[in-house]
């Protein structure tokens, strides 16, 4: 006998405007600290939704310390560089171009996946680089979630942030996320978003 299962719940209208529709991208933090237990924070809620075949490859580098800013704030955009040193914590997002490696522990069903990955990189790293931006997406919402403003940006110097953090080549950076507590005129004005009848198509 077919049994109907209980509605998902719906977030709150509270909930909904922290997520999405009062989300804002800072420009300015407040010297207010972050402390090691709200990052890890973060990637706890950020760790549990889906990726494809549950891969996981993303990975966090936390930049905490003036010594880690100065070796990462020259390889932003110029516009980004005041945001960033403005910033308690800057966390660095990138792809883990050997996820593979885990498939075994975290797709136990299908361990093969693992030698697929393998011997098709282009494969990997397409479908890496996708659950990883989603994953991006993830880790934005997870630090709203804990009470703390984010600056996700792409503006810097991949190749230059990989040699100084990833030297191996192993880790490919997507994202650079300003990470803290707003500080003075934070927000730019709120901009436009596109209609629906631009953006959805129904079949």
């Amino acid at each position: 006998m077919d049994t109907v299962s209980e509605a998902s719940p719906r977030l709150s209208a509270d909930g909904r405007a922290l997520l999405f529709t009062d989300a804002r991208t800072a420009s300015a933090f407040a010297p207010t600290p972050v402390t090691d237990e709200e990052l890890a924070e973060i990637w706890d809620l950020a760790k549990w939704p889906p990726t494809a075949a549950n891969t996981q490859p993303l990975r966090v580098l936390f930049v905490r310390t003036q010594e880690g800013k100065n070796r990462l704030i020259p390889h932003l955009n110029e516009g980004n560089r005041a945001k960033s040193q403005s910033a308690p914590a800057v966390a660095v997002l990138a792809l883990d171009t050997s996820f593979h490696e885990h498939v075994p522990q975290i797709f136990p069903h299908n361990p093969g996946l693992r030698d697929v990955y393998e011997a098709n990189e282009g494969l990997r790293i397409t479908n890496g680089t996708f659950s990883a931006a989603l994953q991006v997406g993830y880790f934005v919402l997870a630090a709203r979630a804990v009470g703390l403003v984010a600056g996700p940006m792409t503006g810097f110097d991949k190749a230059g942030v990989d040699g100084e953090f990833f030297p191996d080549g192993r880790f490919k950076s997507l994202a650079v996320v300003n990470l803290g507590h707003p500080g003075e005129n934070p927000w730019r004005d709120r901009l436009p978003r596109l209609e629906p009848a631009t953006t959805v198509q129904w079949a």
